[in-house]
C-alpha cells in the first residue's frame, strides 16, 4: 500500500507540468498557431519562478513571475509570427534555443540555492485515509490547478461562443476574417495563454517538484507537452489521460532503476521519449475517427489590406 501510494503521488507530480504546458499549447494550436517554443518558455518560467520565490519567500509570487516570463516569451513569438508573418516552426525552434541559453545565463548565480517547496493540502480526517487520502486530499495547489485548468478550457472551447470563434480561426482563418472576427487578435490571446501555461509549468519544477534550479531542468518536457497535444487529438479530455500516462512512464523507469533491474540506466532514462515516438507513430498509422488537427494549423495569416 505504501509503495503504491508513493508511486501514484510521484506520477501526479511528474504529470502536472506536462498537463499544464500541454493545455496551453492545445489552446494555441486550436487557434491555428504552432508554437514549438514551449521548452524555451518553460525553462524561462522555471528560472524566473525560482528567482521570484527566492527573493520574496513567496511561492505565489514565484508562480506569477513564471507566468509573466512565459507571457513575455510568447509575445516575442507572436511579434515574429503574427506581426511579421515569419515561419512559425523556425521561430518556435529559435525561441527554444534562446530560452535555454538565456535561462542558463540568468540562473548561473542561483545554482545551488534552495527554497521551501509549495505546501501540500492537509484536511484532518481525509488526508490520513489509506491510499486515496494523500492522493486526493494531500497535493499541492498546482496539481488541483492543472485539473481545473483542463476543465475550464474544455468548457470554454466547446460550450461558449468564444471557444467556437477560436476554433473557427484555427480551422479556416479566411472565413473567420470574412465574418468580421479579428483573427490576429484572437491568435495573439491564444499564444499568450499558451505562454502563461508554459511559464507556470516551468515554475512548478523548482517551486514544487524539486526546490532548486539547475540549467536545463525541464529536460525535454516541453517537447513531450507538444507531443501530448497530438496524442490527445486536440481534445482536452484525452490530454489528461496522456499526461498521466507519460508521467507514469517517467516515474516507473526510475523505480525500475532503483529495483536494480539488469537494464542499462541510459536506456531506462530514454523510455519516456521512446514512448513518445512510438505513440506518435502508432497514432499516425492507425488514427480513426476523433478530432484531427486544425486545418489552418501553422499557416501564416495576413489580413487583406
Amino acid at each position: 500500500m505504501e509503495l503504491a501510494e508513493a508511486i501514484i503521488l510521484s506520477v501526479l507530480s511528474a504529470s502536472t507540468p506536462l498537463l499544464i504546458a500541454a493545455t496551453g499549447e492545445l489552446v494555441t494550436e486550436r487557434a491555428g498557431v504552432l508554437n514549438l517554443g514551449v521548452e524555451g518558455m518553460m525553462i524561462m518560467g522555471a528560472i524566473c519562478g525560482f528567482g521570484g520565490a527566492l527573493a520574496t519567500g513567496s511561492i505565489t509570487i514565484g508562480a506569477l513571475c513564471g507566468i509573466i516570463a512565459g507571457i513575455l516569451m510568447s509575445l516575442l513569438f507572436a511579434l515574429m509570427t503574427l506581426g511579421l508573418a515569419v515561419n512559425q516552426v523556425a521561430t518556435g525552434l529559435a525561441l527554444t534555443i534562446f530560452g535555454v541559453g538565456l535561462s542558463g545565463l540568468i540562473g548561473a548565480s542561483v545554482v545551488g540555492e534552495q527554497i521551501t517547496p509549495a505546501p501540500h493540502l492537509h484536511i484532518p480526517g481525509l488526508t490520513e485515509l489509506p491510499l486515496l487520502g494523500h492522493v486526493l486530499f494531500g497535493q499541492d495547489a498546482f496539481v488541483y490547478l492543472s485539473i481545473a485548468l483542463v476543465i475550464t478550457v474544455w468548457y470554454l472551447l466547446y460550450r461558449t461562443r468564444a471557444g467556437l470563434i477560436l476554433r473557427a480561426c484555427g480551422d479556416n482563418h479566411v472565413s473567420a476574417h470574412a465574418l468580421g472576427y479579428p483573427v490576429l487578435r484572437i491568435r495573439l490571446l491564444a499564444v499568450m495563454f499558451g505562454g502563461a501555461c508554459a511559464g507556470l509549468a516551468g515554475a512548478y519544477l523548482p517551486l514544487a517538484y524539486t526546490p532548486f534550479f539547475i540549467p536545463g531542468m525541464t529536460a525535454g518536457r516541453g517537447w513531450i507537452a507538444l507531443a501530448l497535444v497530438v496524442f490527445a487529438s486536440w481534445l482536452p479530455g484525452r490530454l489528461v489521460a496522456g499526461a498521466y500516462l507519460f508521467g507514469a512512464v517517467s516515474i516507473l523507469q526510475l523505480h525500475a532503476q532503483g529495483a536494480g533491474i539488469g537494464i542499462p540506466s541510459q536506456f531506462m532514462s530514454s523510455l519516456p521519449y521512446l514512448a513518445t515516438v512510438i505513440v506518435l507513430v502508432a497514432l499516425s498509422r492507425t488514427r480513426t475517427g476523433g478530432s484531427t488537427a486544425p486545418a489552418a494549423l501553422g499557416t501564416v495569416f495576413v489580413p487583406d489590406r
